[in-house]
C-alpha cells in the first residue's frame, strides 16, 4: 500500500535509501544502539546539507520544505529523522538569520557545508522551561565563557561535532542573562555518560553530557539575552522554530504509518464469526474512522504554520503560541490514533516483532519533547489573555 503521505510530494532521497533506513529501524531499537549506518548513509546523500543556503554548498530548504523532508524519513525510520532535526535546527536558525541579513551564525553553514554535524544540549532536570532559564552555569571569564552543568536528551551523541548549550549568567542577580554558545568536540571538560536506555526513540543515543567547566571562546558565543521570554529575541524563537516543528512532522508521520498498517491489516484479517474480512466489521471501521478524521487534522496545520514561517508572516507575539500549538496538537493526536491502531490490532501489537510495537512505545515519546503540556496551555492561555507570559503565577 503506498502512504498517503507520499501521494502529493516526493522525497529528496531514493526510494532505495528510505527502504534501507526502515528496515534497520527495529534492529537499532532492539539493540538500542545509535542508527550509525543510517546516519553515514543520510550524511553521504547530502541530506545533513538539505538546510544549508546555496550560497554555502547547499539546497537551501526552508522550514515548510524541511519539514516534508523529515515527515518523509520519519515515515520509515522515526528515531532516526528525530536525532538529525538537532542538526536542522541550528542550520536551519543560521540559515534564517542569514536570510534575514544577520550574519552572526554564518560560521554555523559554513562548517556545515564541510560536513561538520551540530546537535543540541538544552534539556536540564530541574528545568521546564529549556532555552528560556537554565540549571547550567555561565561564567564570565577573560576571552569567553565557562560552563558547569548536566545537559541531557543529547541526541547524535556518538558523531555530533558541536554541541550548542546555554547556561545562566548570574553575575548580576537583579538581570540574570541566558547565554547561548557552541562547544566542539574537541573542547576539554566534559564527558558523556552513557544514560540512554528508554521507552522509545532509542536509535537516538541521546545521552547526558556533564560539562565541568567547559570553556567556549566569544567567537562561539551565539547570544546574550535576558532570561524568560523577554530574551526571545529572532534567534531563540528561530530554537523553537526548527525544533518544535521538527518534532511534530516526526510523529505525524508515526501516526501516518500507524495508520498505513492498520488499513493493511483490516484487509487481512479474517475472524472465525465472519465471513468476510474484519474491514467489514462496524466497530473496525469505527475504530479506523477515528484514526483517519484525527489524521486528518494534523497536515493541515504543520503545514500552515510551517508554510508562515517560511514566508515570513508577522505574528508577532503570538509566534510562542503558534508553534507550540502545531507541536502539540501533532503529538497528541499522534499518540491518540497509535493507541487506537494498537486496539485494532487484535493482540499482535503486543508483541516485539510487531511494528506497531515499536511505533507505540515511540509515539509516547513525543509527549516528554518540550513544550509539554503544561508549558503549553500556559503559554496559550497566556497570549490568548494577553498576559505577560514571564509572569509568575497566583495562587488564591
Amino acid at each position: 500500500m503506498v502512504a498517503t503521505l507520499f501521494k502529493t510530494s516526493t522525497s529528496l532521497l531514493g526510494d532505495d535509501l528510505l527502504k534501507c533506513c526502515a528496515e534497520r529501524a527495529s534492529v537499532y531499537d532492539r539493540e538500542n544502539r545509535f542508527c550509525q549506518e543510517d546516519f553515514d548513509e543520510l550524511k553521504a546523500a547530502g541530506y545533513l546539507l538539505l538546510t544549508v543556503p546555496p550560497e554555502f554548498g547547499g539546497k537551501g530548504l526552508t522550514l515548510a520544505q524541511m519539514s516534508r523532508e523529515t515527515r518523509h524519513l520519519a515515515y520509515h525510520a522515526p528515531a532516526t529523522a528525530l536525532c538529525l532535526n538537532m542538526h536542522h535546527y541550528w542550520v536551519g536558525l543560521a540559515a534564517d538569520l542569514y536570510r534575514a541579513g544577520d550574519r552572526s551564525t554564518d560560521w554555523i553553514l559554513e562548517r556545515a557545508r564541510k560536513g561538520e554535524v551540530f546537535a543540541a544540549g538544552h534539556a536540564e532536570t530541574g528545568n521546564d522551561l529549556p532555552v528560556l532559564y537554565s540549571t547550567t552555569k555561565a561564567e564570565r571569564v577573560e576571552g569567553g565563557y565557562q560552563f558547569h552543568g548536566r545537559k541531557s536528551f543529547g541526541s547524535l551523541a556518538p558523531v555530533w561535532d558541536w554541541l550548542g548549550i546555554h547556561g545562566m549568567d548570574l553575575s548580576d542577580p537583579d538581570h540574570p542573562k541566558i547565554v547561548h554558545g557552541f562547544m566542539h568536540r574537541d573542547t576539554t571538560g566534559y564527558s558523556i555518560k552513557k544514560t540512554w536506555d528508554v521507552l522509545g526513540m532509542r536509535a537516538t543515543r541521546s545521552d547526558d553530557t556533564i560539562l565541568d567547566d567547559v570553556f567556549v571562546p566569544d567567537r562561539y558565543i551565539a547570544r546574550i539575552v535576558p532570561t524568560g521570554f523577554d530574551g526571545a529575541d529572532f534567534f531563540v524563537l528561530c530554537i523553537f522554530a526548527w525544533s518544535l516543528m521538527g518534532f511534530a512532522n516526526v510523529y505525524y508521520a508515526i501516526a501516518q504509518r500507524a495508520t498505513d498498517l492498520t488499513l493493511e491489516t483490516a484487509n487481512r484479517k479474517t475472524s472465525i464469526a465472519m465471513t468476510h474480512p474484519m474491514s467489514h466489521h462496524a466497530e473496525i471501521q469505527h475504530g479506523i474512522a477515528d484514526m483517519l478524521l484525527e489524521l486528518e487534522t494534523i497536515e493541515p496545520h504543520l503545514e500552515k504554520i510551517a508554510e508562515d514561517w517560511s514566508t515570513g508572516v508577522n505574528y508577532g507575539a503570538e509566534w510562542p503560541s503558534k508553534l507550540v500549538s502545531a507541536k502539540y496538537h501533532a503529538v497528541e493526536s499522534a499518540w491518540k490514533i497509535v493507541d487506537r491502531a494498537l486496539d485494532l490490532s487484535g493482540g499482535f501489537g503486543m508483541f516485539k516483532k510487531s511494528e506497531l510495537e515499536r511505533l507505540f512505545r515511540d509515539a509516547r515519546a513525543g509527549r516528554f519533547h518540550p513544550a509539554n503540556s503544561a508549558l503549553t496551555h500556559e503559554i496559550v492561555a497566556k497570549i490568548g489573555l494577553g498576559i505577560d507570559l514571564d509572569e509568575q503565577p497566583r495562587w488564591g
